[in-house]
């Protein structure tokens, strides 16, 4: 029978332990627990660090699991199931609002659009799979940061810069709109991000009713707002993608 590698086990191990107990922990507590002396564990923590499934805040020294295990622990759903499961929803919400539609899920402190649907028309358009989009302004972020509390936490740490004058940056600011965003089951970004531009978005849950993703439209803020304000039947539509994207998933009815 070939033998298990030490090493390995202690790296999984750590990784089992960052995942079950305090969301920080120091590298005397790491290597106590574990029974490790701390230049072994120093040595497991440094090199899962540089591959990005461990990181270490600065002030205070701790470990944390990293954004690239939680991005590997959902590629299946993010890339297969939730893609394939949005598939024929996105394309009709993208034909029914006649703007381009997206797919975001959570990754490094940020929104990764995992499917871009073109706005049904003749216009020139960047194909947007793969780019990233903040978490505090963005529709699809405010979403994220209000459902899952791993994207809250994110959105609390990063840096909320300001995109334009419409930005919300403070935090208590910040917090009241993740509660209307939770209460009335959408995100607004209106000018936030992009000046003349507006989306709107809704989350998706899956078979355990947690959040895994969100979708959502993004156009000329003209399109989208009437008399300064969201147009309802785009909003409607976006909330009803959502809502059929996850009883796909097998969320069941929201």
């Amino acid at each position: 029978m070939a033998r298990n590698i030490q090493s390995l086990e202690r790296a999984a191990a750590m990784l089992r332990l960052l995942a079950g107990g305090e969301r920080r922990l120091g590298l005397s507590d790491i290597a106590s627990s574990l029974g490790l002396a701390k230049g072994t564990a120093h040595g497991i923590l440094r090199t899962l660090q540089q591959e990005g499934f461990v990181e270490q805040d600065d002030a205070s020294g701790r470990y944390q699991l990293g954004a690239e295990l939680l991005r590997l622990g959902t590629t299946y759903l993010d890339v297969h199931e939730l893609r394939a499961r949005a598939l024929v929803w996105t394309d009709d919400l993208a034909r029914s609002s006649g703007e381009s539609t997206h797919l975001g899920v959570l990754h490094q402190q940020g929104v990764l659009i995992v499917h871009h649907v073109f706005r049904p028309d003749d216009s020139r358009q960047v194909l947007e799979i793969g780019a990233m989009q903040p978490l505090h302004c963005t529709a699809l972020g405010k979403v994220l940061s209000a459902y899952d509390p791993v994207a809250h936490s994110e959105a609390l740490e990063s840096d909320r810069k300001a995109f334009t004058d419409r930005t919300v940056c403070e935090l208590d600011e910040f917090e009241q709109i993740l509660d209307i965003t939770r209460a009335r089951g959408y995100a607004a970004d209106v000018e936030e991000t992009w000046e003349g531009v507006a989306s709107i978005a809704a989350p998706i849950h899956d078979r355990r009713r947690m959040p895994v993703g969100a979708v959502g439209i993004t156009g000329a803020v003209e399109r989208l707002c009437r008399d300064g304000e969201l147009r309802p039947e785009l909003i409607a539509a976006v909330r009803d993608c959502a809502r059929a994207v996850s009883r796909d998933l097998g969320a069941g009815r929201f």
